[in-house]
């Protein structure tokens, strides 16, 4: 079996990109481990201590394994991205949990991948199915199977297609031959650094890193508790994620659109009021098969809150004082805050905010987006 033979089913079961890599050590393991040590990963335990050690090798997780099939899948759609957004009314809902959760379709592309395979090799063989939870350096693999190189934003980026794919993996015990990677073509740009309103990509280590302790989609996403005062200003309107890195991009300008209608869009930029008058049952019901459900409902209440804070529009009023007596702490402590924005609108946001217009150092052109 080839690595043409590979692509060629990966496609038929429903992947745009397809390669495949050996299964040794990652290469860039002490980088990684530098990283680890630097507290760039914030809160995540689950990227430190043992799993991060485990990381060091897939064959921690397959010890036959011989060659590992990374995948990747387009979740683009024609929406306009974040940097085209003003309206300063409704909330910002990062592009790849607009649709269904990408866990449950990347596995059961894998899982007819994987059948594929063994009609196809005629012989047994082991596997094992990766999408993102397991501890497995998935952008180093992919970049090593040839499907792109690392940005300086640490997104995987393909030449022809971007940046916008999910990621997923198959480990196999065959020996198959593996693609190589392709050259970093970032050259000097600079566009994701300078737009990031919290400047969490910073240099680290000759390349560059995210600082995860200052993304707006940690602090939005993976933060329990509440967000320190001087960072809820560069969440700007983002409820859930962030995507200015890669709007900016310039390999993202003309990048495909997914025809997979399970990333078709339920919710782009719904209207702030409606959200912080979700009860929890009602988020659950909107949410909770998108990755959106893993901010959990206080915590999405929470974003809610200071997004509201940061448009500083009069009319969020009533919300924001029915969320400042919410039964959790964290939750009212925020309204209060945004409350408090209302009071003294003439107040100057440090990060994408100023007079309800998402800001960004690019010259692209600002767009209305439809929330209803």
């Amino acid at each position: 079996m080839t690595g043409a033979d590979v692509r060629r089913l990966a496609e038929r079961c429903g992947f745009e990109l397809a390669g495949v890599a050996r299964a040794a050590p990652a290469d860039d393991r002490d980088s990684y481990h530098a990283w680890v040590d630097a507290g760039f990963a914030g809160e995540m335990d689950y990227l430190t201590g043992r799993r991060a050690e485990m990381r060091d090798d897939l064959r921690t997780l397959l010890p036959s394994a011989r060659s590992v099939i990374c995948v990747g899948k387009l979740y683009n759609t024609p929406q306009p991205y974040s940097t085209q957004f003003d309206a300063a009314e409704l909330a910002w809902i990062s592009r790849y949990a607009w649709g269904e959760d990408y866990h449950r379709v990347l596995r059961a592309g894998l899982r007819r991948l994987e059948a594929a395979l063994r009609e196809r090799a005629g012989a047994p063989f082991d596997s094992r199915i990766c999408v993102d939870t397991a501890p497995l350096a998935e952008r180093t693999y992919a970049r090593l199977a040839g499907l792109g190189w690392i940005g300086k934003n640490t997104c995987l980026i393909n030449q022809p297609r971007g940046s916008w794919f999910f990621l997923g993996e198959l480990l196999i015990s065959l020996e198959i031959e593996a693609d190589a990677p392709p050259p970093d073509r970032c050259g000097t740009c600079r566009r994701c650094i300078e737009a990031c309103p919290t400047e969490a990509i910073v240099p680290f280590g000759g390349r560059h890193a995210v600082d995860s302790r200052l993304c707006i989609s940690y602090l939005t996403i993976e933060l329990r508790g509440g967000i320190t005062e001087d960072q809820r200003a560069g969440n700007g309107g983002h409820v859930f994620g962030c995507d200015i890195c890669q709007d900016v991009c310039p390999w993202n300008h003309r990048a495909p659109v997914t025809a997979d209608v399970a990333f078709h869009p339920r919710q782009v930029a719904p209207p702030l009021e409606r959200l912080a008058a979700l009860s929890e049952a009602e988020f659950g019901e909107l949410f909770g098969d998108t990755p959106v459900w893993r901010a959990r409902y206080a915590g999405f209440l929470r974003n809610v809150a200071v997004a509201m804070g940061n448009r500083a529009l009069p009319q969020f009023r009533a919300a924001l004082e029915k969320l400042a007596a919410f039964e959790d702490p964290v939750v009212a402590e925020h309204a209060r805050w945004a409350l408090g924005r209302l009071a003294n609108p003439s107040w100057k946001a440090t990060g994408t905010l100023r007079g309800g217009r998402l800001r960004t150092k690019t010259s692209q052109p600002l767009m209305n987006v439809d929330g209803h």
